[in-house]
Parts: C-alpha cells; sequence; structure tokens
C-alpha cells in the first residue's frame, strides 16, 4: 500500500484567505476526544461553481461541513464566508449569512403540504398560522416547488413523496432561505440512474440561477456528470483535487475507493 494512502496528511496543504473564494476552509481541524474527524483541511469555494466533496464513507465529509456550517464548533482552524471571518458561528445564523445545506434526514412538517413546507421555510424567523401566510409568500413557494420538480406535488403531504420527491422537498426548503451558498449532502443516495439525471439537472438550473453549490457524497459517478471540480478526503485530510477527469483518473482516490481498480 502506498504511503500517501497510509498518511493522507502528507499531501501538501495550500493555505487560504479570506479573498481566496465565496466559502474558505483553512487548516480545519476537529477532534472529538482522542480522535481526529478532520485533519487541518483547507480549500476554497469558487463563487458559481459546483464543487463535489467527495470521499469514502467514513472520510469526514459530513463532519467537515458540521463545522463549516456552525453544526459543531472547530477545534482548530479558520471558515471564511464572503470574506468574513465566520469560525464557530451557529447554524442559524450562518443561514441568516446565505448559507444553507440540506440533510440526509428528512424532516419536514408531516401535517403540512408539499407547498405549506416550503412557505415555512421563506420566513423562518416569523411565527404564524397558516392564515396568516400572505399570497405574494405563497406565489414564490409555488415557484420554487416547480423549480425543483415538485410542480405536480403542491398539495401532497410528504409522506406521499417517493424518496427522489422527498429529496427535491429538502432542496426546496433549503432554496427558501435565499443562499448564495447552499451545501446538498448525499443527493444521489437511494436514487436511480434517471432519477440521479433529474436531480443533477436541478442542481445546475440554480446554478444558473446564481446559486454556489457544494455536493457532498461518496458517489462518485453520480457526480463526475455535474461538478466542475473535485475536492477528495480520506481520514479527514485531502488526498486530491482538480477537475473530474483528473480525479478519475488519479491513483490516490482509485486506492481508497476501489482498492487500485479504475474507476
Amino acid at each position: 500500500m502506498s504511503t500517501d494512502q497510509d498518511h493522507p496528511s502528507d499531501f501538501e496543504e495550500k493555505q487560504y484567505g479570506p479573498d481566496d473564494g465565496i466559502l474558505v476552509a483553512n487548516d480545519l481541524r476537529k477532534e472529538f476526544g482522542g480522535l481526529v474527524a478532520v485533519d487541518d483541511l483547507s480549500f476554497a469555494v469558487q463563487e458559481g461553481e459546483i464543487l463535489g466533496f467527495i470521499g469514502p464513507n467514513g472520510a469526514g465529509k459530513s463532519t467537515t461541513f458540521n463545522c463549516v456550517t456552525g453544526t459543531y464548533p472547530p477545534t482548530g482552524g479558520t471558515v471564511y464566508f464572503k470574506g468574513r471571518d465566520v469560525t464557530g458561528i451557529p447554524a442559524h445564523d450562518m443561514v441568516k449569512e446565505g448559507m444553507a445545506r440540506t440533510f440526509q434526514d428528512f424532516a419536514p412538517l408531516e401535517d403540512r403540504t408539499v407547498v405549506k413546507n416550503v412557505e415555512i421555510a421563506l420566513a423562518p424567523d416569523k411565527l404564524f398560522t397558516l392564515a396568516g401566510v400572505g399570497g405574494e409568500t405563497e406565489a414564490l413557494a409555488e415557484e420554487i416547488c416547480r423549480r425543483v420538480g415538485l410542480g405536480a406535488e403542491l398539495d401532497q403531504t410528504p409522506s406521499e413523496l417517493p424518496h427522489a420527491g422527498m429529496l427535491k422537498l429538502e432542496i426546496a426548503r433549503a432554496i427558501a432561505t435565499q443562499p448564495d451558498v447552499m451545501l446538498v449532502d448525499e443527493p444521489f443516495a437511494g436514487l436511480s440512474g434517471p432519477e440521479v439525471e433529474e436531480l443533477s439537472a436541478v442542481l445546475e438550473s440554480l446554478r444558473q440561477h446564481g446559486m454556489t453549490l457544494i455536493v457532498v457524497d461518496h458517489n462518485m459517478h453520480g457526480l463526475l456528470n455535474l461538478i466542475d471540480r473535485a475536492f477528495v478526503i480520506q481520514f479527514g485530510a485531502k488526498i486530491a483535487e482538480g477537475e473530474p477527469d483528473e480525479i478519475k483518473n488519479d491513483p490516490k482516490v482509485q486506492e481508497a475507493y476501489l482498492g487500485g481498480d479504475e474507476i
């Protein structure tokens, strides 16, 4: 086995500053007791790109973005968002700053329709009843639903949606917070080939509307046709970075995923 595989943190890390991207992490570190889950990781996301943040199961992908989005305070390092140091800012404040994320564990309001779930996400700081939601908010919620491919399911409840529909609803609820950057967590898990293509078209459409996207997944095949650039980690450290073709042919990535076989 290669020494790079034994010591992925030996990958030479570039240092980043606040102006190197719309979202920047520099020497990000997260420890849980004696376990190093994120190992001095540095990366920059450029405005308007779709970045694939990928790695095998257990690589530290979700932990990294729990630190970036304010769910976990990092043990060390700095997070910059739109040129500002936001390290350790709580998740609800990061949403206000313009960063949204989806979750693998869906938590919609089961007693509300699809469109009402999105309406509520449009006004997260307001306590209101359904009767108090104005027509403008409802129209915007309907437009968001149509944008993600839920135009025909507006009046269904979340429990009536298939898995792919639940993913779309989760994305719609994130869009409703009007983010500049959206982190999409494991969007292709459990989807068929056609469903992956359909959801990829939705994500590309969001980019065309000015959103920056970071797609976190361990499914290399689902991501390579969508992303502009990939950032690959293993054991909490970077092992590769580059365009999809470079990543696909990178020996370290092949070793991490398939024991050296070609992807």
